[in-house]
């Protein structure tokens, strides 16, 4: 490859109007992590859920001390597989109650996992003293999904203090996957600080950099633009002799210098891992893009799509995403119709992530008729649409002062089941500021609070 909210504003705003007579259906926003692909797929997610919610009522109730087995280890394992730590919470207490139930490391070791994707540091502790309870005896794996809670949560003193505990223990040494859990969080939190520390304990113990660990340094270096120490872990990785780098490597590198602006070095690197006989996957060319569209290098934009074509790389979602938010933030919005029609022609549906930056581009260019456009397109799908979207759109509405509009939203929102995050408050909070509605803003901000606090509840069985 050669490689060269705008309404007119209604005189009595409220904050949260009569929902009997809204022009619009309610949004869409699945609670699955998982595209519907058809009424059979949709079918079983929603068996799924239902049987999800039996085994969540049934929880908060103590009679219920002898259920089928697979109905509650399943209900359990649908709810951390999609995150839902509060109702996995409550049917882990359900399963504590049951009669034939037996204290597992493997249950253990998936509910500290899913805690850490959900930052609950504090609920993880509760569960180590449950586990315990239990009479169990926490194993590296379990160990190790603790240590990523409190890495994932920016607690560094509780996973360092978790590693050194783990080390006290004959049987339970720390290994390499432990550390790059480690090194992973601390180039996450942009602990470089920390990272030496970790190197220099494994080196002590005996315990080799694997091909992940370089590739996580490589990337968190280059994220920082901290591309000397990049390079650097490159020439140690590629030394070692026990690793080589892989798509990963490449993709990071491009990302890093791509992303700073520095085109040229960019090229260098594209062709250096070339030579190393590494060949470009589709993220690749995905970064290249963004990476030329960010530098306003639209001709070689368009080169890397054709030959993406000629190399029968099929363009994704993610492709299009990229080149509509490219176009839309160079407020090209001709071009960003143009390939938002194109990518559905080819039959690719569009997400969360295609509608936000097409409502943020039409806010900022005044066209609040296009929003409402976007907003009955979204309601005519089956996106799975998150608090990110929610805070796009009801942002658009807050610069156009639909007031009421924004709270409908704001409603959905919740009804829906996708969390306000402190960006929305803030967005909410500025807009009745501005309009004055003082009762509101008190009422925002006490909600604020209350969804911040209720993170933090102890839950059932803890």
């Amino acid at each position: 490859m050669e490689l060269q909210l705008l309404r007119s504003t209604v005189s009595t705003p409220t904050l949260y109007p009569d929902r009997t007579h809204k022009p619009n259906p309610p949004i869409q926003c699945l609670r699955s992590s998982k595209r519907s692909s058809g009424p059979k797929e949709l079918s079983r997610i929603l068996r799924t859920e239902a049987a999800v919610k039996n085994i969540e009522r049934k929880a908060n109730s103590n009679k219920y001390n002898n259920l089928w087995p697979k109905a509650v280890l399943e209900a359990l394992d649908e709810a951390v597989a999609n995150n839902l730590w509060e109702t996995a919470h409550k049917i882990f207490g359900l399963l504590r109650k049951q009669q034939w139930y037996e204290p597992r490391c493997q249950t253990y070791a998936k509910l500290f996992m899913m805690l850490g994707k959900c930052k609950q540091p504090e609920q993880a502790g509760l569960l180590l003293e449950l586990m315990l309870a239990d009479g169990l005896k926490p194993t590296v794996d379990v160990y190790t999904a603790l240590v990523s809670v409190y890495g994932k949560s920016g607690r560094f003193d509780k996973a360092f203090s978790t590693v050194d505990d783990m080390k006290s223990i004959s049987d339970c040494k720390p290994d390499v996957y432990t550390y790059s859990v480690l090194i992973n969080c601390c180039t996450k939190f942009r602990r470089y600080d920390l990272i030496e520390q970790v190197l220099a304990e494994m080196s002590y113990l005996g315990i080799g950099c694997n091909t992940v660990i370089y590739n996580t340094l490589i990337d968190g270096y280059g994220k920082a633009e901290m591309f000397e120490l990049m390079e650097d872990s490159l020439t140690d990785m590629i030394e070692s002799g026990s690793c080589l780098p892989d798509v990963f490597t490449f993709n990071s590198f491009l990302g890093a210098y791509g992303k700073s602006g520095q085109i040229d070095k960019m090229e260098k690197w594209y062709d250096e891992f070339q030579l190393m006989g590494i060949k470009p996957d589709l993220k690749t060319f995905n970064v290249l893009i963004k990476s030329y569209g960010k530098a306003r290098m639209y001709e070689k934009m368009g080169s890397v799509m054709e030959f993406m074509e000629k190399r029968y790389f099929t363009p994704t979602v993610v492709t299009y995403n990229i080149v509509i938010e490219v176009f839309g933030k160079a407020g090209n919005i001709v071009k960003m119709e143009e390939y938002f029609r194109k990518m559905k022609r080819q039959g690719m549906k569009p997400s969360s992530i295609t509608y936000c930056s097409l409502v943020s581009v039409y806010s900022k260019a005044g066209n609040i008729n296009k929003v409402d456009s976007i907003l009955r397109q979204v309601e005519n799908s089956d996106v799975i649409l998150d608090t990110a979207f929610f805070n796009c759109i009801i942002s658009a509405y807050g610069r156009a002062g639909d007031i009421n509009k924004m709270g409908e939203l704001f409603l959905t929102m919740e009804e829906k089941k996708c969390v306000p995050d402190h960006i929305t408050f803030a967005t909410m909070i500025q807009a009745c500021n501005a309009l004055g509605m003082t009762a509101a803003v008190e009422d925002l901000k006490n909600r604020m609070i209350t969804t911040n606090d209720s993170s933090g509840t102890r839950l059932i069985g803890f």
